[in-house]
């Protein structure tokens, strides 16, 4: 059985990740550093091998992925499955704002539970696993693209490794295969 090899990337930064405001799922463009992040993974991931390019349809995670996927010479394939954690009334919020106007729910959140009143944990864990494993099945023995987000990308290495790992910076990546049915976290 073919190997089938997953990068996740995280989408550029946007004016919402530099004030620290939750996005869950907002929709803010890129901000011009998240471009240049978006143009340097390109780069990066140029002669790759890459063969699909997909995205969350969030903008953040889709501009990243059509500037990426250019410089490669491909499209990018928008999933509403690949979208980060809807945060619900915490949108627009930073850290500060959601303690004082929710403490109950931060302090929750805080101690590794969910405090907001959108997703839970679960919801996104089967949301984004389903949709990565669907994409992987469709790409036998390929190397493929998944641009993301920062929660995402750390529930699917909590499935793929059991544990989560520190916060993705933007445009930073994780390395996945699918192999014999099962996601694992892949050091190449």
């Amino acid at each position: 059985m073919s190997t089938t090899r997953i990068l996740l990337a995280r989408h550029g930064e946007t004016e919402w990740n530099r004030l620290g405001r939750w996005q869950g799922h907002a929709d803010p463009p890129l901000n011009e550093t998240g471009r240049t992040q978006a143009a340097a993974l390109a780069e990066q991931l140029e002669g790759d091998g890459i063969a699909a390019v997909y995205s969350s349809d969030l903008r953040r995670a889709s501009e990243t992925a059509r500037i990426v996927a250019a410089r490669l010479g491909l499209t990018v394939t928008e999933d509403t499955a690949l979208r980060e954690i809807d945060v619900g009334s915490w949108s627009g919020l930073t850290r500060e704002q959601v303690s004082e106007r929710y403490p109950e729910g931060f302090a929750r959140w805080l101690g590794g539970e969910i405090g907001h009143d959108g997703e839970t944990r679960e919801e996104l864990a089967d949301r984004v696993v389903g949709a990565v494993e669907r994409i992987a099945t469709a790409h036998p023995g390929q190397h493929v693209l998944v641009v993301t987000h920062g929660g995402a990308i750390r529930t699917l290495r909590r499935h793929a490794a059991g544990d989560p790992g520190e916060s993705i910076e933007n445009a930073g990546t994780l390395a996945l295969a699918l192999v014999e049915g099962e996601l694992v976290v892949h050091d190449a």
